[in-house]
């Protein structure tokens, strides 16, 4: 499974909301962060505001900012927002058309191989439900204590 580069720049570009405290920061300046295409990320940030992780104001002091604590938004929250809810394995039933296929017969609650990828699916959403913004800012912020003020200028927000 790959997921489209846009998580990464969703998950990296709310980081650095979280870390610029309640300001908006426009689309525009978080491209520039990471030299992205500034349009492909906005529909990054609009599905994420779809999804309630962001919310945007336009004008003058507009931007982006996260619409909720980052210790409630988790990364599974991001995954979808960009993504989708779909799982990762489609079971298509193709055991109907072998032998001793059944049209009667739901594959996708008695294949042992939709199970077990089921499962797997199940688990990774787990890991990424169980990991939240706060998490991972926290564990950057341990390694590299500077972070959040060189995203805050980075981002040319002003000083507290």
């Amino acid at each position: 499974m790959q997921m489209s580069e846009g998580v990464e720049w969703a998950l990296h570009s709310c980081l650095n909301l979280a870390w610029a405290d309640g300001r908006a920061v426009t689309a525009g300046k978080l491209a520039a962060f990471y030299d992205l295409p500034a349009a492909y990320l906005n529909r990054q940030l609009q599905a994420l505001a779809r999804a309630g992780i962001v919310t945007s104001t336009s004008g003058p002091r507009g931007g982006f900012r996260l619409a909720r604590d980052p210790a409630r938004i988790t990364l599974l929250d991001v995954v979808v927002a960009i993504e989708g809810e779909q799982e990762a394995f489609r079971c298509r039933q193709i055991m109907r058309d072998g032998p001793g296929g059944r049209s009667d017969v739901d594959y996708r609650r008695h294949c042992l191989v939709s199970q077990a990828m089921s499962r797997a699916d199940l688990a990774w959403r787990r890991e990424l439900a169980a990991q939240t913004l706060a998490d991972i800012g926290a564990a950057v912020e341990r390694k590299h204590p500077g972070a959040p003020r060189a995203a805050r200028n980075r981002l040319d927000l002003p000083a507290d």
